[in-house]
């Protein structure tokens, strides 16, 4: 009995020892050989393209455009915060030396109000706006005998005010209609950030609880596609894409219509980055437009500026004005530059408002424009 139960117990060890190693060894080959998704990458595998409705669209020349619907699974960041005011970087600061520099001068003569419309013109602020602003301040300094550098500080600090803030309406128009969603295109040319804004944008309004569609009509680059998918699989918003090389006018009639049809609150579409020296391209363009307000009306044309590129910036906002009707500017990047005074040109060139500035590369770094935190951070 003793023996027979020895050789039990002995069974028994080897029966458990072979389970073992065989679950160990499989686990093993399956790491060795079929290594795991990164987070993201998973993620991304589930949200599988869908072919979207085959909707009439009201011009033959785009119904045969390919378009998919990339729905997202759950959002990395499910309730964004709303961008927060922040400093304006290099911006801070650039006109205070040149203020205090002319108001500790003796005698304010012709040649000292000269160098502070040079000063102006430098900064970007354009011809028309220095004028304006060394006119105004000189007359109110001999009207008023100010004398005293910090009261003239302040004269300047006013007149600023009163130039930025221009009394131009900076109302973000995203609230949805009683029966359609709000729809908001972003233009620009090559490298503007345009792509990202329109992301950090989606990023604003969800963190304000806004449902949002993304529109993705930049079909020229795919990498262009593939980052506005990224950005909806992060905030949680649903992606319309086509494929390469296909109609961008058809997508964007595709995201109108999805997002009447889904009652979302905001469609945001993301067009190609255009030459404004190109001609066929800038037609194309307004032909996204036309196109996308056949399914509704756009309420937002956004023009994103790259506030580095100073006048040549200008020259865009022109061409872009002719094409489409731009109702406001997104200005990205004005943490690169000391060049805050674009702000004003470009408002006096176009008469539409800086709506929205780009303060650095994080995914919270775009805020509303406030006229006067601006003016405070130039004069810091």
């Amino acid at each position: 009995m003793k023996t027979s139960a020895i050789v039990g117990v002995i069974a028994v060890v080897l029966f458990v020892a072979i389970v073992v190693f065989t679950l160990v060894r499989k686990s093993s080959k399956n790491v060795a050989g079929e290594p795991q998704l990164p987070a993201k990458q998973a993620e991304a595998s589930i949200a599988q393209p869908v072919d979207a409705r085959n909707s009439q669209i009201p011009d033959p020349k785009v119904s045969d455009s390919q378009v998919t619907t990339v729905e997202v699974g759950v959002p990395e960041i499910i309730t964004p915060a709303v961008a927060e005011q922040k400093g304006f970087g290099k911006s801070q600061g650039s006109l205070t030396g040149a203020f205090r520099a002319l108001f500790a001068r003796e005698q304010l003569d012709d040649e000292a109000w000269q160098d502070l419309e040079d000063t102006l013109i430098m900064a970007d602020m354009g011809v028309r706006a220095a004028s304006e602003i060394v006119a105004a301040l000189r007359s109110k300094v001999r009207s008023q005998a100010v004398t005293d550098s910090e009261a003239l500080f302040e004269l300047a600090r006013a007149e600023l005010n009163q130039l930025v803030d221009a009394g131009l309406d900076r109302t973000l128009k995203t609230q949805r209609h009683q029966d359609r969603p709000a729809v908001v295109l972003t233009v620009g040319v090559n490298g503007t950030g345009k792509t990202t804004t329109t992301g950090k944008i989606a990023k604003m309004l969800i963190g304000q609880d806004k449902d949002v569609l993304l529109g993705a009509a930049d079909t020229f680059r795919a990498a262009a596609s593939e980052q506005l998918v990224t950005w909806g699989d992060r905030v949680g918003a649903t992606v319309i894409r086509g494929a390469e090389g296909s109609d961008p006018a058809a997508v964007a009639f595709e995201a109108v219509a999805a997002g009447y049809d889904q009652e979302v609150d905001v469609v945001l579409i993301d067009t190609a980055g255009r030459l404004h020296t190109k001609q066929g391209l800038m037609d194309e363009l307004g032909k996204v437009f036309r196109v996308a307000s056949k399914r509704g009306p756009i309420d937002e044309v956004l023009l994103v500026i790259d506030a580095t590129t100073g006048q040549n910036g200008l020259n865009q906002a022109k061409v872009f004005s002719e094409v489409v009707p731009i109702t406001g500017v997104v200005l990205s990047k004005l943490d690169g530059t000391a060049k805050g005074g674009i702000v004003v040109a470009v408002q006096q060139e176009l008469g539409v408002p800086v709506k929205l500035v780009g303060l650095g590369e994080g995914a919270d770094d775009l805020a509303v424009f406030n006229p006067s935190e601006f003016v405070a951070g130039l004069l810091a």
